[in-house]
């Protein structure tokens, strides 16, 4: 995590940053916005991890300067952590900011139709809950509303978090959590997406990795699975954009929409 707010600090310092901007009316509803020069440019959002108790925006700046280096606009998104919020709440927030993103892609100098969704732990919990059926129409958004998700080591079963220690400021009931699992819930459109894992994380975190990838592939979304070498659960994330490491090839190929020469 310390390696999360040095990267993002120099980021911020670094490269041209639309800082704190409010997309929704509570002040947790910020994001921060890198652009890029072309106006035709595809966007990766990034919903951050820490079990939707820990970190914010501002730790989550580290992909920016491989992806603008790419020619992708970066936006990391902000949302009210736990106990002041529970996970219902946290996931129509980043559905509302995603909405305001879209609405916004003129002015902001990004295309509209090539919004990525990506996610890291319960960050990909969340990018998670984007794939599926009918979210879009409480936002006002049509179901192409976005156009691929980068996951990497996701929550995709919330159920055996209750009792623990992590579901308790959650408020997190067995009902909840059936009811927050993108395991369970009717999947939308299909798109291209990447599920990825660290080498070097737990039994539980690598079933539920593989288990949702399948889940995607018998719905008939273009799916890539695979395990990282060396990673672990925190690690993973840092190289989601870089060109150098086989699961930044893939997210900017699938960004693309075609092989990197």
């Amino acid at each position: 995590m310390a390696e999360y707010a040095i990267r993002s600090s120099k980021a911020a310092e670094t490269l041209a940053c639309h800082k704190d901007l409010r997309w929704g009316g509570h002040p947790d509803e910020t994001l921060d916005f890198f652009p890029v020069p072309s106006k035709n440019s595809p966007l990766l959002v990034f919903l951050h991890g820490g079990y939707w108790q820990e970190l914010s925006k501002n730790e989550s700046l580290f992909l920016a300067p491989d992806c603008v280096a790419n020619g992708i606009a970066f936006a990391s998104i902000n949302y009210t952590l736990a106990p002041r919020a529970g996970v219902e709440k946290i996931v129509d927030q980043c559905r509302r900011a995603v909405a305001w993103l879209h609405r916004q892609a003129d002015a902001l100098g990004f295309d509209r139709n090539r919004i990525f969704i990506s996610g890291s732990s319960a960050g990909a919990h969340l990018a998670a809950m984007m794939l599926l059926k009918g979210w879009q129409t409480t936002v006002g958004l049509s179901d192409h509303a976005v156009a691929g998700a980068i996951l990497l080591s996701g929550i995709y079963d919330l159920e055996p978090l209750v009792g623990t220690y992590i579901s308790k400021p959650l408020n997190l009931t067995a009902a909840d959590a059936h009811g927050l699992s993108p395991m369970n819930l009717a999947l939308g459109r299909p798109v291209p997406g990447i599920v990825a894992w660290g080498e070097n994380e737990t039994s539980e975190s690598k079933r539920q990795s593989k288990g949702y990838a399948s889940r995607l592939h018998d719905a008939d979304f273009p799916v890539s699975a695979f395990e990282v070498a060396g990673a672990n659960h925190f690690d993973i994330v840092l190289g989601m954009a870089d060109p150098q490491t086989p699961l930044g090839r893939a997210t900017l190929e699938l960004i693309a929409g075609k092989a990197l020469a």
